[in-house]
C-alpha cells in the first residue's frame, strides 16, 4: 500500500505539472509545524531559481490548479515566502485507515526488490553462560530480522557460535585434568563408541572456562598443553573431537532454552568451525592472487585506502605460527554464506567497538573476491548497556550479570506490582509478569538508538507511565478492555470496517498516527533502526490515551459513532499489536 505522503506528493506532482513546473518538485512529507499543517511541500522554493520566478508567486500557481475541485484529499494554503501547506480532510484520513486495514499486515509497503539477507546477530561461545552483553546483539538482530522480513526480504538469522580455537583446548584440557579415565583420552580407544551422556552438565561446564582460563595464564605448561588439545581437535582427534561434540550439544541446548526465553529465534545455527573446510582454499588463492603478503611471518592484507581519515591497519589472516583468528573465520563464514546463500545483504549485529575489525574484514573480503561485488555487508555497531553509574552493568557485587539473573530479577520486580494489580487472577500472574518483564528488558534497550550507550535503569524501565515496554502493553490492555466491555453488535465487521471522519483533534491525531503505521516500518527497514518504531508506538499510545480521556467511547449515545470508535479501537489495537510484535514481544489479556 502506497504511503500517505506519497498518495499526496501524486497530487502535488500533477499540480506542478499543470502549472507549468517539473513535477519532480511535488514532493510533500510531514510538516515541521504541524500545529499550522500535517504536511507540507518545499518545491516552490527550490523551483525559484530554475524558473528564475518568486517561490511565493510558484506556490500560488501550483495552489491555484486546486480551484474548484470537489473532494480533494487536503486543504491547501500557500504561506510566504513559499511554503505549500496542506492539512488532510477527516473524510481522506478515514478512507485511509479503512483502507489500510483492510490491506495485508495493515498496509506495509513490501520492497519492489526484495532481497535474501542474512542477519548475524548471536556471536555466543560455547561452554559460557550468556550475560547481559549479549542482551544487546539479540534483542537488536531479532527486532532487524522481523521488521526486514515485514517489509518484504527474505531474511535468515544465523546466531554465528564461537565454538573453535583455544577456548575449547582450554575446556578439553581442564576436563582431561580433571576426569583423564575418560574414553575420549585413551589413545587406544580404536573404533570403540564413545558414552550417549555428557560427561558434564551445563552448569560444570561454565564452570570449567573460566577455571581453565585461569590456570593458563598462570602456568605456562598448561597453556602448552591446552595449546596441543587445540591442534589435536582442530587436526581431526577422534577421542577430542567426540567430547567436543558433547560440549557444543549441551551448550547449544541452554541456549536454545535462554534464547527461547528473550523470545529470539535463529533460523541458522551456524558456527566458527563449520568454516574450517573453506580456510585453507581460501588462503592458497589470496596467495595466488596476490591478495595477502607476509609481514614479519603473518600473511595480511592490505586494506588502507587513500581517503582513510585514520590509519586502518592490514588485516591479519594468518599468525606468524600459522594460527588462524577472528578475521580468518569471519572471511570464510563470508564465503560459506555466498556459496549456500548468495545473500544480497549480510547485516552483523556485533558491538560498535569491534568497527575496525568489521572494517578490515569487509575490505579483505571485497579484495579476495569472496564477497560478491554486489553484496552489501553491513556492520550495525551497538553501544553498552550501563548500570547507574554509567559503567557497564553488573551484579551487585561488581561481578558480570548473567542474562538468566537479569530476567529474573526483572521478572520478580513486576510479579509484585502484578498481584498489585485485582484486574489479574493469581495463577495468571507469573504469566502475565513474565510477558510484562520482557517487554520492560526489550523496549528499554530499543527504545535507545543501537549505536549510543544508554542506561538499564530498572526501576524506570519497569514503570507503567513514560517511555516503557509496560507503558505500551498497559495501553494494549486497555484497548482490550474497552472492546470486552463493548455490546457484541457494536462489534460486527472487521476492524476498521466502519470508521468516520473525526469529530475532534484527538481522535484525528489517533488516525494521523495509525496511517503512518506503514511508512514507519518501512523507514525502520530502511535504516536498521528499531527505535524508530519504539518512537511511533510511543507516540501513538500517547495519542490512543489522550483520545481515550477525552471521548467517551462506550457511552456514546449515536450509534453509528459509538461503532466507529470501536472500529477505529480495533484498528488500533491491531497496529500495536504488530508493531511490538516486529519489536519482540507480545502483550497479556489483562494487567
Amino acid at each position: 500500500m502506497k504511503r500517505l505522503t506519497e498518495c499526496l506528493s501524486e497530487r502535488l506532482a500533477e499540480a506542478f505539472e499543470k502549472a507549468g513546473f517539473d513535477p519532480e518538485y511535488g514532493r510533500v512529507r510531514a510538516s515541521d509545524r504541524p500545529d499550522l499543517c500535517d504536511y507540507q511541500c518545499n518545491g516552490a522554493m527550490a523551483a525559484a531559481k530554475k524558473y528564475r520566478k518568486p517561490p511565493f508567486e510558484i506556490a500560488e500557481a501550483v495552489a491555484g490548479t486546486f480551484a474548484g475541485q470537489e473532494g480533494l484529499p487536503f486543504d491547501i494554503q500557500v504561506v510566504r515566502p513559499g511554503f505549500i501547506n496542506l492539512r488532510v480532510t477527516g473524510e481522506f484520513l478515514a478512507d485511509y485507515v479503512k483502507n489500510a486495514a483492510a490491506a495485508p499486515d495493515f498496509g506495509i509497503p513490501k520492497a519492489g526488490k526484495p532481497e535474501k539477507i542474512i542477519v548475524d546477530y548471536g556471536g555466543p561461545n560455547v561452554a559460557k553462560p550468556l550475560h547481559v552483553g549479549h542482551l544487546r546483539a539479540a534483542v537488536i538482530g531479532e527486532s532487524i530480522k522481523r521488521i526486514l522480513r515485514a517489509a518484504g526480504h527474505d531474511v535468515l538469522g544465523d546466531v554465528h557460535l564461537g565454538d573453535w580455537g583455544l577456548q575449547m583446548g582450554l575446556i578439553i584440557t581442564e576436563i582431561r585434568h580433571r576426569s583423564p579415565e575418560l574414553p575420549y583420552f585413551q589413545a587406544d580407544g580404536g573404533d570403540a563408541a564413545f558414552p550417549d551422556e555428557a560427561p558434564f552438565t551445563i552448569s560444570e561446564l561454565e564452570e570449567i572456562y573460566p577455571c581453565a582460563s585461569a590456570k593458563s595464564k598462570e602456568d605456562e605448561a598448561y597453556r602448552e598443553e591446552a595449546l596441543e588439545a587445540t591442534h589435536r581437535l582442530q587436526s581431526g582427534d577422534r577421542g577430542y573431537r567426540a567430547l567436543w561434540e558433547k560440549i557444543l550439544e549441551v551448550s547449544v541446548a541452554d541456549l536454545k532454552k535462554n534464547y527461547e526465553r528473550l523470545d529470539v529465534h535463529f533460523d541458522l545455527w551456524k558456527s566458527e568451525s563449520d568454516v574450517q573446510p573453506y580456510i585453507p582454499d581460501m588462503i592458497e588463492k589470496m596467495k595466488a592472487d596476490g591478495v595477502a603478503r607476509l609481514d614479519q611471518g603473518a600473511l595480511v592484507v592490505d586494506v588502507s585506502e587513500p581517503d582513510d581519515r585514520k590509519e586502518v591497519p592490514p588485516c591479519i589472516v594468518l599468525k606468524s605460527d600459522g594460527a588462524s583468528l577472528y578475521s580468518t573465520t569471519d572471511l570464510a563464514t563470508i564465503l560459506e554464506r555466498e556459496k549456500l546463500f548468495a545473500p544480497d545483504r549480510i547485516v552483523y549485529v556485533v558491538d560498535k567497538r569491534q568497527s575496525l575489525h568489521f572494517i578490515q574484514v569487509f575490505r579483505a573480503a571485497r579484495k579476495a573476491g569472496i564477497a560478491g561485488k554486489d553484496t552489501g555487508l553491513i556492520h550495525v555497531g551497538f553501544g553498552t548497556m550501563n548500570g547507574r553509574d554509567g559503567k557497564p552493568f553488573k551484579t551487585r557485587d561488581g561481578g558480570v550479570m548473567r542474562l538468566e539473573s537479569l530476567l529474573n530479577e526483572i521478572t520478580e520486580e513486576m510479579t509484585v506490582k502484578i498481584r498489585d494489580n485485582r484486574n489479574v487472577r493469581e495463577d495468571d500472574a507469573e504469566r502475565t509478569a513474565e510477558m510484562v518483564a520482557l517487554s520492560a528488558v526489550k523496549y528499554g534497550d530499543l527504545s535507545n538508538q543501537a549505536s549510543k550507550d544508554y542506561v538499564f535503569d530498572t526501576e524506570k524501565f519497569t514503570s507503567f507511565e513514560g517511555n516503557t515496554g509496560p507503558y505500551i502493553l498497559y495501553t494494549i490492555v486497555r484497548i482490550k478492555s474497552i472492546l470486552e466491555k463493548a455490546d457484541p453488535s457494536d462489534l460486527e465487521g472487521e476492524a476498521g470496517a466502519l470508521i468516520l471522519p473525526p469529530s475532534g483533534e484527538e481522535e484525528k491525531a489517533l488516525l494521523m498516527d495509525l496511517a503512518g503505521f506503514g511508512a514507519a516500518v518501512e523507514d525502520a527497514a530502511a535504516e536498521l533502526a528499531p527505535h524508530r518504531l519504539c518512537a511511533y508506538i510511543f507516540q501513538t499510545a500517547n495519542d490512543f490515551n489522550r483520545f481515550y480521556h477525552e471521548t467517551k467511547i462506550l457511552g456514546e449515545e449515536d450509534g453509528t459513532r459509538r461503532r466507529s470508535y470501536l472500529s477505529l479501537l480495533k484498528a488500533a489495537l491491531g497496529v500495536m499489536e504488530r508493531c511490538i510484535d516486529l519489536l519482540g514481544f507480545s502483550a497479556p489479556e489483562h494487567m
